[in-house]
C-alpha cells in the first residue's frame, strides 16, 4: 500500500508547462513580421513566374508545338517559386526543413512513379513523339496491326479513323515502340496476287500476257514496270505471282489491284490458258442415280437463267479506279471533336 508521502511526490508543476507555452507563443508572434515577408516573397515569385512565362518566346525552342510550349512555361514557372520558397525558407531560418521535405518528396515520388506508371509513361512518349513526329495529319498508317488514318496526337492518345469510320484510340507508349507501316509517306504502293497456271502451259506466255494487261490498266504505273514471278509449285499447277505499282494519290489502291485480278483472268482464259483448281475427292451418300443425274442438268438451268439475266450488259468495261475520298467526310467529323492540344504539326520534323 502506498504512503501519503510517495503519493505527494508525483505533483506536477502546470505552471511550468503553461510558461513554456508562453514562451513558445512570445516566439512565433515574433516570428510573424518575418512569416508575413516570407508569404510575399512567394507570392511575387509567383506572380513573377507567371508573367516571364507568357512573355518568353518559347516558339524558338518548341515551333509550333503547344504541348511542349505549355510543358517549358509550366517548368519556368515552378523553377521561379522554387527559388521564391527557398529564399522565404531562408529568412525564416528553417532552411533545415528542406532536406525533410526532399526526402519526403522522393519517397512520393518513387510511390506515385509506380502508381502511375502507365500514365507517366504515355505522357513521356507523347512528348518525345511531339518533338520527332513519325506521321503526318490524314496519314494512312498500320500501328501494331491497328490501320487507320491519323486524326490528331494528344498528351496520352494518338487518334485514328479505321476504314470503317470507327475512332480508335492507341495510347502513346504503344505508338511509340510499335513498328510503324506508313502508307501514305510514299505515294506508290505494289499491289499483287497470285494465280495457279496449269503444269502443261506456256509459262514465259502466260507471265508475258499477264503483264501486258497490266500495264494496259488505268492507274497501273509503268515504271516501275509490271512483273510477274514464278513462286513455286502447286499440287495441279505453277504458283504465279503478278506485280503492279499504283499512285495512291490518283488512283484507289483496292480498286486497280481488284480490276487487275479481274483483266489478268479474262485475259488467261481469252487465250485458253488452264488455271487447274485443287483436286478434292468427294463421296457422295444418300442420292439415288436418278437425282445424282439430275443435278448437273439442274445447275446447267441455273447457269442459262443467269446468262439470260445479264444479257446486255458488258462485261468487259474497265472499272473505275479513280481515287475515291470516301474518309474526308468522317476526317472533318471526327476532327471536330478532338481536343486542342493537338500536338500533330506539318511543319515540324519528320522522322
Amino acid at each position: 500500500m502506498s504512503s501519503p508521502v510517495a503519493i505527494a511526490e508525483l505533483h506536477f508543476d502546470f505552471g511550468a508547462v503553461g510558461q513554456m507555452l508562453l514562451e513558445e507563443l512570445y516566439t512565433l508572434l515574433a516570428r510573424l513580421p518575418l512569416f508575413a515577408a516570407a508569404l510575399a516573397i512567394v507570392w511575387v515569385c509567383w506572380i513573377l513566374g507567371g508573367w516571364l512565362a507568357h512573355r518568353f518566346d518559347f516558339h524558338r525552342v518548341a515551333g509550333h508545338n503547344p504541348f511542349l510550349q505549355d510543358l517549358l512555361r509550366t517548368t519556368l514557372r515552378a523553377t521561379v517559386v522554387l527559388v521564391g520558397v527557398l529564399v522565404a525558407l531562408e529568412i525564416m531560418q528553417a532552411t533545415a526543413i528542406v532536406g525533410a521535405v526532399l526526402g519526403t518528396a522522393g519517397v512520393l515520388g518513387v510511390a506515385i512513379g509506380f502508381a502511375f506508371k502507365d500514365i507517366l509513361e504515355n505522357y513521356l512518349a507523347g512528348i518525345l513523339m511531339s518533338l520527332r513526329q513519325p506521321f503526318r495529319p490524314h496519314d494512312y498508317v498500320d500501328i501494331d496491326g491497328n490501320e487507320g488514318v491519323v486524326i490528331a496526337l494528344n498528351s496520352r492518345a494518338t487518334v485514328l479513323m479505321t476504314l470503317d469510320g470507327n475512332h480508335l484510340r492507341l495510347p502513346n507508349a504503344l505508338v511509340f515502340r510499335s513498328v510503324i507501316l506508313n502508307y501514305t509517306r510514299n505515294p506508290n504502293r505494289r499491289f499483287q496476287f497470285g494465280v495457279g497456271i496449269g503444269v502443261q502451259e506456256d509459262l514465259v506466255l502466260a507471265q508475258k500476257l499477264g503483264t501486258d494487261e497490266l500495264t494496259a490498266i488505268p492507274g497501273v504505273l509503268a515504271d516501275p514496270p509490271p512483273r510477274a514471278l514464278i513462286v513455286g509449285l502447286g499440287d495441279s499447277n505453277v504458283q504465279m505471282r503478278y506485280f503492279g505499282w499504283v499512285d495512291q494519290n490518283a488512283h484507289d489502291f483496292l480498286a486497280v489491284q481488284s480490276e487487275a485480278i479481274r483483266r489478268v483472268k479474262l485475259k488467261l482464259e481469252s487465250v485458253g490458258m488452264d488455271m487447274p483448281e485443287p483436286i478434292y475427292r468427294v463421296q457422295l451418300t444418300g442420292s439415288t442415280p436418278g437425282e445424282m443425274r439430275a443435278q448437273p442438268a439442274a445447275k446447267e438451268a441455273a447457269k442459262q437463267a443467269a446468262s439470260s439475266r445479264l444479257e446486255g450488259t458488258d462485261s468487259g468495261t474497265a472499272a473505275d479506279t479513280r481515287a475515291r475520298r470516301d474518309l474526308e467526310g468522317q476526317l472533318d467529323i471526327g476532327s471536330n471533336g478532338k481536343s486542342g492540344d493537338d500536338l500533330l504539326d506539318p511543319t515540324a520534323p519528320h522522322e
